[in-house]
């Protein structure tokens, strides 16, 4: 009794975390507060050099600090996350938009202080962070997404240059980034323009004819729009040998996060390996890595190929059981569940929240691209737009996937589109049951109406 007694503010709060501190963060300086009983000073400006803080991680020591909460603003925050998470303390990342300060004059100070009041009495929800090995895997798939999307705006500067020159080479050949189109080019750089002599370059699996090749081929050839070809296919050679490394790289990291789970199956010699024939595919198998870690293969799932598969694991992690003991925490951590808003009892929104995650965005570019799959999604999404139109036909889609996934890797069961087949058909069997019953509800009311009128 004493020490609830001692534990709760004239307000009424019950202080959860005595021992707490409030860091506010800044790309110049970091205003850190902690109880006023713990220093004479409590509330201190620090700068933001590595020196300093480890000096925030001293002070904190010293003021008997247990456990420390910070917005997560912009980059800031991540070294002085793993400095103090090195001493020790329980971190807090915390999404600013729930650390919203009183109203009245905003300073740095009360930032801090009001940071470390609403976590002292509990009121904070530390955000999703990784191990520091699923971190590192992250930043390095993250930068590959990166080269992707700046190699894809050379290819359009090529493509560009090609077409103020009259040259309609994208409209015979479907990639002009593929084999046929890289060696054009490179002759063209070279010199050459005769359409016949770059025509002998042509795959035999392009479909377009020799002739209509060399006509596309056949334009004004210009020293300006050559010299800027020149450099947006070199930028774009240069980005795809960085890809390369940076693939040797994520495998490096990845084999070193198998190793603590056992080492990944190494496949049949004798067996013949199916090469992806997408672009931007990986320069190594991630499938029998995903399949260690995860215990299932999940690539097996419609919509998740090799580089989604490696997406998820950099940004998930391995064990989601631990972070999301279950699915609907799963689901609304990926933000693809509706944010229900009830009062009075009343619906009163229940839109998906704007926000931002990757790990959800996944889901959602996975089921964009099944509008044509003739798989279980496919047609569930398919459904889903009909009734609901496309945007919340990709989130139903997005949603589902991402239940399938979480009951996948945590309960170690294989992908089985039958098993949602079936599913769903004790679903509408149910449905049709419920249908009949009002149905015959409804007949005997009709019934009864109709004797009561005969006989009246």
């Amino acid at each position: 009794m004493e020490k609830n007694k001692l534990n709760k503010e004239p307000g009424g709060f019950e202080l959860i975390n005595p021992d707490a501190a409030g860091i506010d963060i800044s790309s110049r300086e970091h205003y850190v507060a902690v109880p006023k009983d713990r220093d004479k000073d409590s509330v201190k400006k620090f700068g933001t050099f590595t020196e300093d803080l480890h000096k925030i991680a001293l002070w904190l020591k010293a003021c008997r600090i247990k456990t420390v909460a910070m917005e997560s603003t912009a980059v800031y925050w991540v070294q002085l996350f793993l400095v103090l998470e090195e001493y020790g303390f329980e971190v807090f990342l915390v999404n600013a938009r729930h650390v919203k300060n009183v109203s009245g004059r905003k300073t740095d100070v009360k930032d801090c202080q009001w940071i470390q009041q609403l976590h002292s009495y509990g009121l904070l929800r530390n955000s999703f962070q990784p191990e520091n090995q699923i971190r590192e895997l992250r930043n390095y798939v993250r930068q590959r997404k990166k080269l992707i999307e700046d190699k894809s705006r050379y290819v359009q500067l090529q493509q560009k240059a090609l077409e103020q020159m009259n040259i309609k080479l994208h409209i015979v050949i479907s990639d002009i980034n593929g084999k046929t189109g890289k060696a054009m080019i490179n002759k063209i750089l070279e010199g050459e323009r005769r359409p016949d002599e770059l025509a002998k370059y042509t795959h035999p699996r392009i479909k377009a004819t020799r002739e209509v090749i060399i006509k596309s081929l056949r334009g004004n050839w210009r020293d300006d729009q050559i010299f800027i070809l020149k450099q947006a296919f070199e930028s774009g050679a240069f980005i795809d040998q960085q890809i390369i490394e940076l693939d040797k790289q994520i495998e490096k990291v990845i084999t070193a996060i198998s190793e603590k789970f056992g080492k990944p199956e190494h496949k049949d010699t004798n067996q013949k390996e199916s090469k992806s024939s997408y672009k931007n595919r990986l320069n190594f198998d991630s499938k029998k890595y995903l399949k260690c870690l995860y215990g299932v293969d999940i690539t097996k799932m419609e919509g998740i190929d090799e580089i989604s598969g490696l997406s998820l694991l950099a940004e998930v992690g391995v064990d989601i059981k631990s972070k999301f003991p279950t699915e609907k925490q799963f689901q609304a951590w990926l933000n693809v569940v509706p944010n229900n808003k009830i009062t009075g009892g009343k619906l009163k929104s229940s839109r998906v929240m704007k926000k931002k995650n990757k790990a959800g965005q996944i889901f959602r570019n996975a089921a964009y691209t099944l509008f044509n799959s003739k798989g279980y999604f496919g047609q569930y999404l398919r459904s889903r737009k009909a009734k609901d139109g496309t945007p919340q036909a990709i989130v139903a889609t997005a949603s589902k996937m991402a239940r399938v996934f979480y009951k996948m890797v945590t309960e170690k069961i294989e992908f089985n589109s039958g098993i949602l087949y079936l599913s769903n058909e004790m679903y509408l069997r149910k449905k049709l049951a419920k249908m009949k019953s009002t149905i015959e509800n409804i007949e005997s009311v009709i019934n009864a109406n109709t004797v009561n009128y005969a006989f009246s």
